[in-house]
């Protein structure tokens, strides 16, 4: 498993009963984990003591108790800063585990002794577009939320990196994609992680099962003739890890170079064990 062991303001102190215990910054928050099927006892005293908790509910969604919480806070990971609220569908605008893979791209970009043109599709609030404009890559930032597009903005600014060069496009990742190629523009690396379910701007349905492998094929259209990397994450139920290998390994078998895949997690402090969130594939030329 890929787990990140560098956080220093993010901490998952504890996990059980599909909840689990987080400390973001100074703040506390208990949230929903369906992976955490164990019932091992919640005897950390900070399950008492959460500044918030998000209350799943039995119709779908749920809501947040919030006891003591600021509107918006803010983390730090290796020089990047990340703008924090609690919002719908459990979330804060950051997932914790992907700085396994920014650390990686980083490393990736900052090895390659070239210029790199990164695209991030399904691109949420810029972990990985700040993690590559930090390693001095060109990024261009496509997400279909304007919100969301917004918030990564913020985190740029945030991060010092506001100047870097970041295109920021709020886009149907697939019609944007086929512009590109008919532009005949071209990108060294592509990331993406996208939903389990969708619709697109005239009611199309995007299932990720069903749609993934032709939307990788047709990114790799995409790709310049010296690709430095491909990243597919995956937090879809029931999606093997080892699937995003066979999908990469086949989608882009013209290109050569290898695929791996693997579950990435987040060390449980109580326990010293990883909590699995979700998988990931990484092809490289």
């Amino acid at each position: 498993m890929w787990a990140s062991n560098d956080w220093k303001d993010y901490e998952i102190l504890d996990a059980s009963e599909g909840e689990r215990l987080e400390r973001w910054g100074e703040y506390i928050l208990i949230r929903p984990d369906p992976q955490a099927v164990w019932k091992t006892p919640k005897t950390h005293p900070l399950w008492k003591k959460a500044n918030a908790r998000y209350h799943r509910s039995s119709k779908g969604g749920g809501e947040w108790e919030i006891f003591d919480l600021p509107k918006q806070w803010e983390i730090g990971y290796k020089g990047l800063r990340f703008n924090l609220k609690p919002f719908s569908f459990k979330h804060t605008g950051l997932f914790p585990e992907q700085a396994v893979n920014w650390d990686w791209m980083r490393e990736k970009i900052q090895n390659s002794g070239r210029k790199i043109r990164v695209l991030n599709l399904f691109a949420y609030t810029g972990g990985a577009t700040l993690a590559c404009a930090a390693a001095s890559a060109s990024v261009t930032h496509v997400d279909a939320s304007k919100g969301m597009v917004g918030w990564a903005k913020e985190n740029a600014a945030s991060s010092g990196l506001a100047d870097k060069p970041i295109r920021w496009l709020v886009d149907d990742c697939r019609k944007f994609i086929e512009r590109e190629i008919r532009r005949g523009n071209t990108y060294d690396a592509v990331i993406m992680d996208p939903p389990s379910y969708g619709r697109g701007p005239k009611g199309e349905i995007w299932k990720l099962e069903d749609s993934l492998y032709d939307f990788v094929v047709l990114c790799s259209q995409i790709l310049s003739g010296d690709p430095l990397f491909f990243v597919i994450n995956s937090y879809t139920t029931g999606l093997a890890a080892s699937v995003l290998t066979y999908i990469l390994s086949s989608a882009l078998k013209e290109k050569g170079g290898s695929a791996q895949s693997d579950e990435v997690g987040l060390p449980v402090t109580s326990s010293g064990l990883i909590l699995p969130c979700g998988s990931c594939g990484r092809w490289t030329l």
